[in-house]
C-alpha cells in the first residue's frame, strides 16, 4: 500500500473512531434513567441512591477532567483512548449485570470515570488526526453526541418492554466494544510523542491555571452545562407550577429545549473556523437566548411559552462553541489537552452546583423567581468571557506575553 493509501486509511479508521466514540460517550449518559422504573422492580432503589446516580456524571467529569492529562502523559492518546472506551463498555455491562443497588451505583460510576476521560480527549483527538479539518470534524463529533443523547430515551423503554431492563442497558456496551476497534488498529504503530510527555504535560498543565482564555473558557463553558444541568432537572416542574402546562406538555417542552442542540452542533464548529470573527456574535447570541428565555418565563411564563423554551434552547450553544475553541486556541498537543481538561474539570464542576442551588433556593423561597433570575444571571456570566475568548490567540501566545518563551 502506499503512503497516500495509508494515509488515507487512517484518516477513515480515525473518524470511524471518532464517531463511535462520541457515540458511545453519550448513549452512556442517556441509557440508565428512562428504565430507572424496571430496575427498581427487581430490586430496591432508595431515592438518596438514585440522586447519587444522577450527580455522578458532572462529579465524574469534573475529578477525571482533572486526571486525563497526567494520564495522557503517561500512555499516549491512542493508547488511553481504547482504554477508556473498553472501561466504558465495561461499566455498562456490569450496569446490565447488576443484582443489587450498590452494584449499579459502582458500575455507574466506573461508566462516567470512562465517559470523564473520552470527554477531554475528543477535542485533542480531532487536533491530532484532522488538523486542517477541526471545524468539520467538531460538528461530526458534537452531532453525533446530540443524536446519541436522543436515541436511547426513544428505545430504551420499549426494549425493556420488549425483552428487560438488562437488555435495554446492554446493548449499548455492544457500541464500545465496537468503539475499541479502530483505535486498536491505529494504535498498533505506537504513540509517537515529540516531546517528554512525562515531563511536558505536568508542566503545561499547571501554566493553564493562570491564563485569561482558560477562564474564559471555563465561564462559558460552565454556563452551557450549567444551564443544561438545571433545564433537565427542573424546567418541567418549573412549566408546570408558572406556566400551567401539563405534565406530558412540560415533557414536550423540555424535548424542545434539548432539540435545540442539534442545529447548535451542525452549525456552529463550522462557523467558527471559516469565520474566526463569529465567535462573538454566538457568544452574544447565546446570552440574549439565555436572557431572553428566563425573562419570558419570568414574566410571561404562560404567554408563548415555547418560545421561552426555545430562546432558553439556545444558550447551550457554547457547548460547541467551547470545544471548538479548545482545538482553536492551542498550539501544541500538549496544550490541547491539558486546556481540555482544565476547562471541562473545572466547568463541569460549577456546573454541578446550578441544579443544587435552586432546589434550595426553591425550597427556601416557595417560589421561582430567584432560581429563574439566577438562571439569567448565569447567562450573563458569559458576556466577559465572550470578550476575552473572542482574541485570536493561543494559550501559548498568552503564556509567552506574559512570561517569554513557551
Amino acid at each position: 500500500m502506499t503512503a497516500v493509501g495509508r494515509s488515507r486509511g487512517a484518516a477513515a479508521l480515525a473518524v470511524l473512531g471518532i464517531v463511535l466514540f462520541a457515540f458511545s460517550l453519550r448513549t452512556a449518559v442517556a441509557s440508565l434513567s428512562p428504565v430507572i422504573d424496571q430496575i427498581g422492580r427487581d430490586f430496591p432503589l432508595s431515592p438518596s441512591l438514585v440522586g447519587l446516580i444522577g450527580t455522578a456524571p458532572p462529579v465524574c467529569y469534573a475529578v477525571f477532567g482533572i486526571v486525563t492529562p497526567a494520564l495522557e502523559a503517561r500512555v499516549g492518546l491512542r493508547r488511553l483512548v481504547p482504554a477508556a472506551i473498553a472501561v466504558a463498555a465495561l461499566g455498562l455491562f456490569g450496569r446490565a449485570l447488576a443484582g443489587d443497588a450498590l452494584m449499579l451505583l459502582l458500575a455507574t460510576v466506573l461508566v462516567f470515570a470512562a465517559v470523564g476521560v473520552g470527554n477531554v480527549l475528543l477535542p485533542p483527538l480531532v487536533k491530532r488526526y484532522f488538523p486542517d479539518r477541526i471545524g468539520l470534524m467538531t460538528t461530526v463529533f458534537t452531532t453525533t453526541m446530540a443524536l446519541a443523547t436522543f436515541v436511547p430515551p426513544l428505545i430504551a423503554v420499549p426494549v425493556a418492554e420488549a425483552t428487560d431492563w438488562r437488555v435495554s442497558l446492554g446493548i449499548w456496551a455492544v457500541f464500545g466494544v465496537l468503539a475499541v476497534v479502530p483505535w486498536l488498529v491505529l494504535g498498533r504503530g505506537g504513540d509517537v510523542r515529540a516531546e517528554d510527555p512525562a515531563r511536558t504535560s505536568g508542566r503545561v498543565l499547571r501554566r493553564m491555571w493562570g491564563l485569561p482564555m482558560t477562564w474564559a473558557l471555563i465561564c462559558g463553558f460552565a454556563v452551557t452545562s450549567g444551564t443544561a444541568y438545571t433545564a433537565f432537572a427542573w424546567l418541567p416542574l418549573i412549566l408546570v407550577d408558572t406556566a400551567g402546562v401539563t405534565g406530558a406538555q412540560a415533557g414536550a417542552l423540555l424535548s424542545l429545549f434539548a432539540v435545540m442542540g442539534l442545529p447548535c452542533s451542525l452549525a456552529v464548529p463550522l462557523v467558527i473556523t471559516r469565520f474566526r470573527r463569529g465567535v462573538p456574535v454566538l457568544f452574544a447570541v447565546a446570552v440574549m437566548g439565555g436572557l431572553g428565555g428566563s425573562m419570558g418565563l419570568l414574566f410571561l411564563p404562560g404567554t408563548a411559552t415555547w418560545l421561552w423554551v426555545a430562546l432558553l434552547g439556545v444558550c447551550p450553544l457554547l457547548f460547541p462553541v467551547v470545544l471548538v475553541l479548545l482545538s482553536l486556541r492551542t498550539r501544541t498537543h500538549d496544550a490541547a489537552v491539558a486546556l481540555s481538561g482544565v476547562v471541562q474539570s473545572v466547568g463541569y464542576a460549577i456546573a454541578a452546583l446550578f441544579p443544587f442551588a435552586v432546589g434550595i433556593i426553591h425550597t427556601v423561597t416557595g417560589g421561582w423567581t430567584v432560581p429563574i433570575a439566577l438562571l439569567a444571571g448565569l447567562a450573563l456570566v458569559a458576556i466577559p468571557a465572550g470578550i476575552v475568548a473572542s482574541r485570536r490567540r493561543t494559550v501559548e501566545e498568552e503564556w509567552e506575553r506574559r512570561h517569554g518563551t513557551w
